[in-house]
């Protein structure tokens, strides 16, 4: 009786230890990622195709397009799931603007890879119809959703949003531009109406979320950083979203040297980054999503273009 007793405890010690330690496990499995994604992103290269110049000034030698596709390339090799994103401002800056009107730059742009772009002030500089007509050399969409272009020759050549499937992450985008009237002549941007960036924004955010289920909601915006009046900016969209989880900014030109943290409608968090002009920098953001569908940003670099650099 006495051995079978000793035998029934060390077997029932046994059965909890293997329940607790299934247990561990599937809470380890809850908290382990699932899935991860990088985030690539540019804003405001002003047709800067070519590194600067190597004239000992500040810049020299930096930026350029091959070796932007360097560094892309190289971490495109490394990870899986990319998403090479535009916040606009294409055009304008360069002689190949002058000369091409956008076309070396939207070609440039489809070479690299780029999964979406938005539309920037400057990306009007040669009229809505040059616009229009370069666009017929980019492989990626143009997206946004708070200019209707119905009755001009951009009718049908942008989208509102576009989702991604990046392994098993649905990743929806969407792009917001500034103001047209005093940012841009009224004779270049015809017939174009502009529309509130807040309203058209939240509206397509939550049908990204709510209803496409998307695991990340991205705003690629034009709209600038933060302003001393109570225009438009990147800080006033996101402490009025609802569903927008980050926002990439332009148009101010500013390099972050961390992503800045607001609180939104909903009291959670959104991320906004902006890295600087004329191609000189890269902005890399990695989110990882854990099985319970949880993300957090788990790091963010500002990679310099043209200058070896550590993760």
């Amino acid at each position: 009786m006495l051995i079978n007793r000793r035998k029934f405890i060390q077997q029932a010690s046994l059965a909890s230890a293997a329940i607790l330690s299934s247990s561990l496990l599937k809470v380890n499995a809850a908290d382990d990622p699932a899935e991860t994604l990088t985030i690539l992103h540019t804003n405001d290269t002003h047709s800067r195709l070519d590194p600067f110049p190597n004239d000992g000034s500040r810049n020299a030698g930096l930026g350029g397009i091959a070796a932007r596709s360097e560094i892309i390339k190289k971490i495109r090799s490394e990870v899986s799931n990319v998403l090479l994103l535009d916040a606009g401002d294409i055009f304008q800056g360069t002689p190949y603007f002058n000369v091409f009107k956008g076309e070396a730059e939207i070609k440039a742009m489809s070479l690299l890879g780029y999964d979406a772009a938005t539309i920037g002030n400057h990306d009007f500089d040669a009229g809505v119809d040059n616009l229009a007509t370069q666009l017929q050399h980019a492989s990626f969409p143009i997206l946004i959703c708070n200019y209707d272009f119905r009755g001009t020759s951009m009718e049908g050549k942008s989208l509102p949003y576009k989702i991604f499937q990046k392994g098993n992450l649905k990743i929806g985008v969407t792009g917001i531009g500034i103001q047209l009237k005093g940012n841009v002549a009224e004779n270049l941007y015809g017939k174009t109406v502009y529309q509130d960036p807040i309203v058209s924004s939240n509206l397509v955010a939550e049908a990204l979320k709510s209803q496409h289920k998307c695991d990340l909601v991205i705003c690629l915006s034009h709209l600038g950083d933060k302003y001393e009046d109570d225009k438009i900016s990147d800080e006033i969209l996101a402490k009025e979203s609802y569903d927008i989880d980050l926002i990439i900014g332009a148009h101010t030109h500013k390099l972050f040297t961390q992503p800045r943290k607001y609180r939104n409608r909903k009291n959670n968090d959104v991320i906004v980054n902006q890295v600087g002009w004329m191609g000189l920098h890269l902005g890399r953001l990695d989110y990882v999503f854990n099985r319970s569908g949880k993300k957090n940003l788990a790091q963010s670099h500002t990679v310099v273009i043209g200058k070896k650099t550590s993760d």
